[in-house]
C-alpha cells in the first residue's frame, strides 16, 4: 500500500486502505525501529490522525511514564494553559510525544468524544522511582498512615540514584551499597504485599477506582526497581534468561489497566519502540533477553492487538552514546544505515520497489513464500521471523535523527 505524505496535516484517503487491515482492532501498536527519527515521528503523527478522524480511536497510549501521564491527560482534556505542556515534559527525553500531546488538545476543543491520553511505563522509564512513589504516599496518607514512614523510607533510597532517564539512574542505582539497594527492594515487596492483603479495607476507603490506580503506581515502583538489578545483570553478563522482561510485563498491563478503566468501547493508538510492540521474543546472540509488551498483549487480547513496524530502508540512524554529564546521560550519534541485508524485511520491501508505505503481513503469511528473519534496530539487526513479530510494516525511504539530541 503506497502512501504519498509524510506530512502530518496532508489529506489522509492515501491511508484508507489501512481500515479494512486493521479492521476492528482495540489496540494499534505504532512503532520505530529507532527513538529520535524525523519521519518516524511525523508518520505517528499523520497515523494518530487517521485513526482517530477516521477510524474512531479514543486513546493515545504512549512509551511514557504510567505515573506521570495521569496529568498530562489532565492537560490534554484542557485543564491548565498551552504552555503548561513545557513544565509537564520538562525532564522528560523528546521522544516524540509533544506534538501528538498538542493535536490531540487541539482535536479535543471541538470533539464529540475526546480523546483520551494514557501513560503505559514504569516511571520516568527507569530514570527514577519517585513519580510513581509520590502517588503511593499521597494515597497513603490519606489512607493508612500508619504505612506512611514505609514509603518515606522507600522514597529516600530511591532519591539517592534518580535521573530523568534510565541512562542517568541505572549506573547511580549500581553505585549504591548492596544494603541500600536490597533494603529498597524489601521495602517496595513489604509494601506491594500490605496493598493487596488489605484491598478490602483500602478500597472501601478510597473508592475503587483510587485504590485501584494507587496500586498500579505501586506495581510501577517495583517492576522499575527489578529492572534495574535485571539490566545490570544483563551489561555485566550475570543476567537471568529473559530477565528483562519485567518492563515490557509492567506496560502490558498498564494498556489493559486503561482498556479495563477506560469507556467500555475505547481503541487505543500505542506508540512505543518495535522491539517493545513485536510479538515475538527478543533475542540477541541467540539468548533470550525478553518477552516484549507486543507479545504479553497478544496473549489477552489476540486479534484485538495489531503491530505496526516502522523502519527504513536507508538513511541514518541514532547512536546512543552514554555520557554522566549530559542531562539525559547521553548524546545521540547521527549513523549512516548500512544497505539492506539479505533477508531482511528491508530488504523485501526495497526489492518490491515500496518507498514510502505499507505492507499487509497478515496476508503476506499466506500469500508468499518470502520468510523475513530480521528489522533493524537502530543501526543493527534482531533476528525474529518479522511475518510473526508484525503484523503490518510501514517503510520509509530513508530516516533522519532528530536534531533535537544530536551531536
Amino acid at each position: 500500500m503506497p502512501l504519498r505524505h509524510l506530512d502530518p496535516q496532508a489529506p489522509l484517503d492515501d491511508l484508507e486502505p489501512l481500515r479494512a487491515i486493521i479492521g476492528d482492532t482495540r489496540v494499534v501498536a505504532i512503532g520505530e525501529h529507532s527513538h529520535f527519527i524525523e519521519e518516524f515521528a511525523l508518520l505517528r503523527r499523520r497515523l494518530l490522525r487517521f485513526l482517530v478522524e477516521r477510524c474512531g480511536f479514543t486513546v493515545l497510549a504512549f512509551e511514557y511514564g504510567f505515573s506521570e501521564g495521569l496529568p498530562l491527560d489532565a492537560w490534554a482534556q484542557g485543564e491548565g494553559a498551552e504552555e503548561d505542556l513545557k513544565d509537564h515534559l520538562a525532564s522528560a527525553v523528546p521522544i516524540g510525544i509533544t506534538e501528538p500531546l498538542q493535536w490531540v488538545r487541539r482535536h479535543n476543543r471541538t470533539a464529540s468524544s475526546p480523546v483520551r491520553f494514557a501513560g503505559i511505563d514504569i516511571p520516568a522509564a527507569g530514570g527514577s522511582l519517585l513519580p510513581a512513589l509520590a502517588s503511593v504516599a499521597a494515597y497513603l496518607r490519606r489512607i493508612d498512615p500508619e504505612s506512611v514512614p514505609t514509603v518515606e523510607t522507600s522514597m529516600r533510597i530511591a532519591a539517592s540514584f534518580a535521573g530523568g532517564t534510565a541512562a542517568v539512574a541505572a549506573p547511580a542505582w549500581a553505585r549504591l551499597p548492596d544494603t541500600e539497594q536490597n533494603a529498597l527492594t524489601a521495602v517496595l515487596a513489604r509494601l506491594l504485599v500490605r496493598f493487596r492483603s488489605l484491598e478490602p479495607l483500602y478500597a472501601a476507603r478510597s473508592g475503587r477506582h483510587d485504590y485501584d490506580l494507587a496500586l498500579h503506581c505501586l506495581e510501577g515502583a517495583c517492576h522499575g526497581d527489578y529492572t534495574f538489578r535485571a539490566m545490570a545483570g544483563l551489561f555485566a553478563n550475570t543476567g537471568l534468561t529473559a530477565d528483562t522482561s519485567a518492563r515490557d510485563a509492567y506496560m502490558a498491563r498498564s494498556v489493559l489497566w486503561h482498556l479495563e478503566h477506560l469507556d467500555p468501547g475505547a481503541r487505543v493508538v500505542l506508540a512505543a519502540h518495535n522491539a517493545h510492540i513485536q510479538t515475538t521474543p527478543i533475542a540477541f546472540g541467540g539468548r533470550l533477553t525478553g518477552l516484549p509488551m507486543g507479545q504479553q498483549l497478544q496473549r489477552v487480547l489476540g486479534d484485538d492487538y495489531f503491530a505496526l513496524g516502522l523502519t527504513s530502508v536507508a538513511g541514518h540512524t541514532a547512536d546512543m552514546h552514554r555520557d554522566e554529564e549530559q542531562p539525559f546521560g547521553f548524546t545521540l550519534g547521527d549513523t549512516t544505515l548500512e544497505p539492506p541485508e539479505p533477508g531482511s524485511v528491508e530488504g523485501a520491501c526495497a526489492d518490491a520497489g515500496l518507498g514510502l508505505g505499507i505492507a499487509d503481513l497478515r496476508r503476506a503469511r499466506t500469500e508468499t513464500s518470502e520468510r523475513p528473519d530480521r528489522i533493524r534496530l537502530q543501526g543493527t539487526y534482531v533476528h525474529t521471523p518479522v511475518l510473526d513479530a508484525f503484523d503490518a510494516i510501514l517503510t520509509a525511504p530513508a530516516s533522519t535523527v532528530t536534531k533535537d539530541l544530536r551531536i
